[in-house]
C-alpha cells in the first residue's frame, strides 16, 4: 500500500503530467479560432451588417492579445487562481453572448457587445501564459518544443472544438457560443490545480528524448487524422454515427500522452549523477540569493562581456573562452589589490531575469518585437483574408483551405518548436536563426499568393501556414532565454500585442484599401462595357452593389508588400543573431562539452 502511495505521490509531482494537461488546456484554448463560425449566427440574430460584425472581430482580436492583466497576474496569484479568473472570463463573456443570442437576455448595444466578446477571448490569454510558464519552468532546458507543442494545439483547438460540436449535433448553430462559453471552462477547472511549477528534478532526463519523440509521434498523427477528417466531411456528406466515431478516436488521441506520465511514474529511473542540471544554483538556495563570492563572480564577468575587446568576439569558440576567463582572472586580481573597483551596470544582462520595464529599453527586446510584427503581422493577414484570397482565384470552397492552413499553422509551431531547439541544443547558436528562417519561407509563400499561378493556393497556405505558425513556438522561447522565466508572462504577453498591430496595418490599412481600389476599377471597367454594349439600363447597376475583385491583381500588391516586410524582418532577426551569439554560447555551449 505505501509503495502505491508512492507512485500515485510520483504521477501527481511529475513535471510530464503538468505538461500534458497543459496540452489539454491548449486544445480548448483558441476559442478565438472559432468566431468565424459562430458570427454568422451573432450577425443574423442581432441584425448585424458587415461592418458592425468586423467591429466584433477587432474586439475579439483585441481580447485574444492583450494580456497585460494576465501576465500580472500569473506574477502574483498561483496559477490555478490566473486559470480560474480565465475560466470565469471565458463563460461570463460567451456565456452573456449566448443569452443574447437566443433572446434570453436583453440585446445590447454594439460597443457593449464588443466588450463581452473581448472579456471572453481574453480569457484564453490566461490559459495560454498559465500553460506556458509552468512548462517552461519545469523544462527550462526544453524551452523549443514545450512551446511549440503548446502552441500548436492552441492552434488545433478550433478544429477540435468545431468536430466536437458537429458530433453533438445541436439544434442550432447559437448552441456552438454555449459551447465555447462552457466547455473551456469546465476543462479548465477540472485541470487546474495539476498546472504548476513542480519541485523536485528539472534535470535532463535519459527518458525525456523517448518522452518527446512519443509526444511529436501522437501530434504528428493528430495533424494528419484532422487534416482528412476536415477534407472527408467538407468533400462528402457524412452520417452522423460516422462524425461520432470520428470523435470518439479523436479523443482518444487527445489522451493518448497521459500514457508519458504514467509509464515514468511507474517505472524506477535512476538517477545519474551525470546528470545536467539547469537551474542555476542560486535558484535552488532557500533564501533564493547566490553567496556572495557567486555575485561578485557574477559581477566581474559581466564586466568582461561588456568592457572586452572587439576582436575577442572573433576567435574560435574555445579561444575565445579561454581569453575571457584570462581577462576575468586579471580583473579579479585587479580587484583584490584594490586597483580597480569592479562596479556592476544598472539592470540584468542577457540571460539573467528582467523585469517587463527592464527589457522595454533594450534593443534586443525590440528586435523581437519588430521582427514579429513584420513576420506574424502578415501571416495574419492572409489568415483573415483567405477567404476573399482564394475567392478572387476562382476557387469557391473556402474552407478546405481555412482547415488547411489550420493544420499548417500546427505543424510549424510544433516543427518550430523541435528544428530550434536543434540550433541551440546541438550548435549552440541563436535561437532566433530559426525565426529568419520561418520568415523567407513566409517570403515566398507571398510571392505564390502575389502571382496566382495554378495551385498557388495550395503552395501559399502551406507555406505561411508553416511560416506563421513557427513564430509562435521559436519567440516565446527565445524571450524566455534572453529575459528570463521570473516575469516571463508580462513579456510574452507584451510581445503578442504585435500580432493585431501588424494585422491592423496589413490588413486594416493595406490590404483593404488595395482591394477596394481593384474592386472599384473592375466595376467601372465593367460599367464601361456594358455602356458600350448597350446594356446598361436604369437601376440594373446600384450603388448599394456589393464590390468584389476578381483575380490575382487584388492582393498582388498587398502580397508583394508582405513579402518585402517578411525579408525585413528576416533581417532583424539576423541582426538579434548576431547580437546574442554570446549569450547562447554561454547558456548551451557548455552543454555540448
Amino acid at each position: 500500500m505505501g509503495r502505491l502511495k508512492e507512485r500515485f505521490q510520483a504521477f501527481v509531482n511529475n513535471r510530464w503530467l503538468v505538461f500534458v494537461a497543459a496540452m489539454w488546456i491548449q486544445s480548448c484554448a483558441g476559442v478565438g479560432y472559432i468566431f468565424g463560425s459562430i458570427s454568422p449566427v451573432i450577425k443574423i440574430s442581432l441584425n448585424y451588417n458587415q461592418r458592425q460584425l468586423s467591429k466584433l472581430g477587432v474586439a475579439k482580436d483585441l481580447g485574444d492579445s492583450v494580456g497585460f492583466l494576465a501576465g500580472g497576474l500569473s506574477d502574483r496569484l498561483p496559477l490555478w487562481g490566473a486559470l480560474l479568473v480565465g475560466a470565469f472570463q471565458n463563460l461570463i463573456g460567451y456565456g452573456w453572448v449566448w443569452l443574447i443570442v437566443t433572446g434570453r437576455a436583453p440585446v445590447l448595444p454594439l460597443w457593449a457587445m464588443c466588450i463581452l466578446i473581448f472579456v471572453g477571448n481574453n480569457g484564453e490569454t490566461y490559459f495560454n501564459t498559465a500553460a506556458l510558464v509552468s512548462c517552461v519552468q519545469n523544462f527550462p532546458k526544453s524551452r523549443g518544443p514545450v512551446v511549440g507543442i503548446l502552441k500548436g494545439f492552441a492552434g488545433l483547438s478550433g478544429a477540435i472544438l468545431t468536430q466536437i460540436y458537429t458530433m453533438i449535433n445541436f439544434p442550432d448553430q447559437a448552441s456552438l457560443i454555449f459551447m465555447i462559453a462552457v466547455g473551456p471552462a469546465m476543462v479548465v477547472i477540472a485541470l487546474m490545480f495539476i498546472i504548476r511549477p513542480v519541485g523536485g528534478h528539472r534535470q535532463v532526463r535519459p527518458s525525456d528524448g523517448l518522452s518527446f519523440t512519443f509526444i511529436y509521434s501522437v501530434c504528428l498523427l493528430l495533424a494528419a487524422y484532422l487534416m482528412g477528417v476536415m477534407l472527408l466531411e467538407d468533400l462528402v456528406s457524412v452520417s452522423h454515427t460516422l462524425v461520432t466515431i470520428f470523435t470518439v478516436i479523436l479523443f482518444f488521441l487527445l489522451v493518448t500522452p497521459i500514457i508519458v506520465p504514467i509509464a515514468l511514474s511507474c517505472s524506477e529511473e535512476p538517477k545519474d549523477p551525470a546528470e545536467e542540471v539547469l537551474l542555476p544554483k542560486s535558484e535552488q538556495q532557500e533564501a533564493g540569493k547566490p553567496e556572495q563570492s557567486d555575485q561578485e563572480h557574477e559581477v566581474i564577468f559581466s564586466e568582461v562581456e561588456d568592457e572586452k575587446p572587439v576582436e575577442v568576439d572573433l576567435l574560435p569558440a574555445s579561444e575565445r573562452q579561454k581569453r575571457i576567463a584570462q581577462l576575468q582572472a586579471e580583473l579579479f586580481q585587479a580587484a583584490a589589490k584594490g586597483a580597480v573597483r569592479v562596479k556592476r551596470k544598472r539592470g540584468p544582462h542577457r540571460g539573467e531575469d528582467f523585469t517587463l520595464m527592464q527589457a522595454l529599453i533594450k534593443a534586443d527586446f525590440w528586435l523581437i518585437f519588430f521582427s514579429l510584427l513584420l513576420g506574424s503581422g502578415s501571416g495574419l493577414t492572409v489568415i483573415d483574408n483567405l477567404g476573399q484570397m482564394s475567392q478572387s482565384l476562382g476557387y469557391d470552397n473556402t474552407h478546405i483551405f481555412v482547415s488547411m492552413i489550420s493544420i499548417w499553422n500546427f505543424l510549424g509551431r510544433v516543427g518550430g518548436g523541435y528544428f530550434s531547439e536543434i540550433i541551440v541544443r546541438d550548435h549552440a547558436y541563436p535561437r532566433p536563426v530559426s525565426m529568419a528562417v520561418a520568415q523567407l519561407v513566409m517570403a515566398v509563400g507571398h510571392v505564390f499568393f502575389a502571382m496566382g499561378w495554378p495551385g498557388a493556393m495550395y503552395v501559399g497556405t502551406l507555406l505561411i501556414g508553416l511560416g506563421y505558425g513557427a513564430h509562435w513556438a521559436i519567440v516565446p522561447a527565445a524571450a524566455s532565454e534572453l529575459f528570463g522565466l521570473k516575469k516571463f508572462g508580462a513579456l510574452y504577453n507584451f510581445l503578442t500585442l504585435a500580432n493585431p498591430a501588424g494585422s491592423l496595418v496589413f490588413s486594416g490599412v493595406i490590404a483593404s484599401s488595395i482591394y477596394d481600389h481593384e474592386a472599384e476599377k473592375q466595376a467601372h471597367q465593367h460599367h464601361i462595357q456594358l455602356q458600350m454594349s448597350g446594356l446598361l439600363f436604369s437601376g440594373l447597376y446600384g450603388q448599394d452593389e456589393v464590390l468584389k475583385c476578381e483575380g490575382s491583381v487584388c492582393f498582388f500588391l498587398t502580397s508583394m508588400i508582405m513579402s518585402g516586410f517578411c525579408v525585413i524582418a528576416a533581417v532583424l532577426s539576423m541582426i538579434l543573431v548576431y547580437r546574442t551569439k554570446t549569450v547562447y554560447a554561454n547558456l548551451y555551449g557548455k552543454s555540448r562539452t
